[in-house]
């Protein structure tokens, strides 16, 4: 069999050789502080990733923000846009309406009611002037040349404005040529027609046409008297081209109540300026 020897001896100090008994191991001393810049430069290390992080994080965060009210200034811009059209249309309406309103009083304001016109004249006939008859006549009036360019071969003709004028023509008798001359610078007082294009076209002497026969007494038949002769005589003159909202108190002096009443109507809701 085996046994087991055990040498403790070697474990005693007084036992061990000198060589080993005066020998010491090397001890290293670092001073105080000699690890802190490796600690800073761990700290940078680790603090620079977080900052980039946390700085990424932020950018991310504001960029997602961003993108949101973005998105909503679309949506609010979107509406506004369709609010735009609406208010386009309803402008493009309003127009259309105000052309059609302002159309409809210059309508009003070109009518030249016969009723007040032939009042008028009538009122303005002196003593000793007959009226036989009062004609209108429309002329055409041509607006005046101006210099245009040479159109081509193939061009369609630019049309001719035309500009209707009403004159009138007044044809009756006067005893005397003071009484045509008095009926012509009365009608030229006028607020219905033209002053400067009122004028007297003819005055003629000519026999009355007006024949007075008188019955004889104690016998059968009569007799006939010449009576003095008579001027026959013709006035021109031109309608007046003022508006009748000018002329709605003239208009209503000569019996144009209802156009006077419209017209009055129109200015006060503002198609018609007073």
């Amino acid at each position: 069999m085996y046994s087991l020897d055990i040498n403790f001896l070697k474990d005693r100090p007084d036992y061990q050789p000198k060589s080993a008994r005066g020998v010491r191991r090397p001890t290293i001393s670092t001073p105080s502080g000699a690890f802190t810049p490796l600690y800073i430069g761990v700290a940078i290390g680790l603090f620079l990733p977080a900052l980039v992080g946390g700085l990424w994080f932020f950018v991310q965060q504001q960029n997602a923000s961003l993108e949101q009210k973005q998105a909503q200034l679309d949506a609010e811009l979107g509406k506004l846009t369709a609010f735009d059209q609406q208010i386009a249309a309803l402008n493009a309406q309003t127009s259309a309406i105000k052309a059609e309103t302002t159309a409809l009083g210059n309508v009003f304001n070109r009518i030249r009611p016969w009723s007040a016109i032939l009042q008028d004249i009538r009122d303005r006939i002196p003593g000793g002037v007959q009226v036989k008859t009062i004609k209108q006549t429309a002329q055409v009036l041509a607006p005046a040349p101006t210099a245009t360019p040479t159109p081509a071969p193939n061009a369609t003709p630019t049309p001719v404005v035309t500009i209707p004028i009403d004159k009138l023509s007044i044809v009756g008798t006067a005893n005397s040529f003071d009484n045509v001359n008095d009926f012509m610078l009365l009608l030229q007082q006028s607020s219905f027609v033209k002053a400067k294009e009122t004028q007297l076209i003819k005055a003629n002497l000519v026999d009355n046409p007006l024949p007075v026969e008188v019955a004889k007494q104690n016998s059968v038949g009569s007799k006939v008297y010449k009576l003095p002769q008579v001027v026959e005589y013709e006035i021109q003159t031109t309608l007046n081209d003022v508006p009748s909202a000018v002329l709605v108190q003239e208009l209503e002096r000569k019996g144009a109540v209802g156009l006077a009443s419209r017209i009055r109507n129109l200015q006060s809701k503002g198609v018609i300026q007073p």
